[in-house]
């Protein structure tokens, strides 16, 4: 049997699998991180031609307008930060399928792109790379999603992201970045919208109601919920027989749960 494996299943998790591991949106924007950082460390100069400059966009070096989420320094922080959007991305996705999660990563980079364009050719300044920005949003909207979730110490998920969004522009102020600020600010609030639209942030009762044709319609949503379930059996039958052959002990820690995860969903 071969290690490679294209999902069938439209509103699933992975776009494919490698052997039993499931390539989804998040893990390829986290590897297409990761190898980016890597390269522009070894390679000198990488960096200085990939950041987004608005100044050097306007000058015709409109590459920098897609490149930029890629190319990052390695360093801690930098792995730090892909971890994070591996551990919320992958959460949320979990929720919404790949196909709108790859459309929300999309409009994170579109809108934090557009606004830094406009706000920092008016500033005269400004500069951006690597996805440090896009990890931030990320959590932040898992925040918003499961704000009563406990993080460390039992403190809650609502508590943690007042005080890291409170500190980040605090930190902005006192450097006086101030079209960083408005980047960052009207660049959520777009992603919230959008989160919104896919089906997220539904007890922000502020935000408004997606409407209109974009909306699943109701038979369209039963066969998308049908050939999930479809596809949870397949794994779970995958998984027992793996326990039937080999014995429980054969599981890996990530496989139990899985297998844990899976069993809960059937029993919704």
């Amino acid at each position: 049997m071969s290690s490679f494996n294209v999902s069938r299943d439209n509103s699933g998790e992975a776009w494919f699998r490698i052997g039993r591991f499931d390539v989804t949106s998040t893990v390829l924007l986290v590897a297409l991180g990761a190898l980016g950082a890597v390269v522009s460390t070894l390679v000198a100069g990488l960096l200085a031609a990939l950041y987004l400059d608005p100044r050097l966009v306007l000058q015709g070096q409109v590459w920098r307008i897609i490149t930029w989420p890629l190319t990052d320094v390695m360093t801690l922080w930098t792995l730090l930060s892909l971890v994070l959007l591996w551990y919320f991305g992958r959460d949320l996705e979990a929720q919404i399928g790949r196909r709108s999660m790859a459309a929300l990563y999309a409009g994170m980079w579109a809108s934090l792109t557009v606004i830094s364009l406009a706000v920092h050719l008016v500033s005269g300044t400004g500069q951006m790379y690597g996805l440090g920005l896009i990890q931030f949003m990320v959590l932040l909207v898992w925040i918003a999603e499961y704000p009563q979730r406990p993080f460390f110490f039992g403190i809650r998920a609502w508590v943690v992201g007042a005080a890291l969004l409170g500190l980040q522009l605090l930190l902005m102020a006192a450097a006086v970045r101030y079209a960083d600020m408005l980047t960052l600010l009207v660049a959520l609030l777009f992603t919230a919208l959008l989160a919104r639209r896919f089906g997220l942030l539904s007890s922000l009762r502020f935000l408004p109601h997606p409407k209109g044709p974009r909306t699943p319609r109701p038979a369209r949503k039963e066969r998308r919920v049908a050939e999930r379930k479809a596809s949870d059996a397949e794994r779970i039958d995958q998984l027992l027989e793996k326990i039937s052959d080999q014995g429980l002990h054969s599981l890996s820690a990530a496989e139990r749960r899985e297998l844990e995860k899976l069993r809960q969903r059937r029993q919704r």
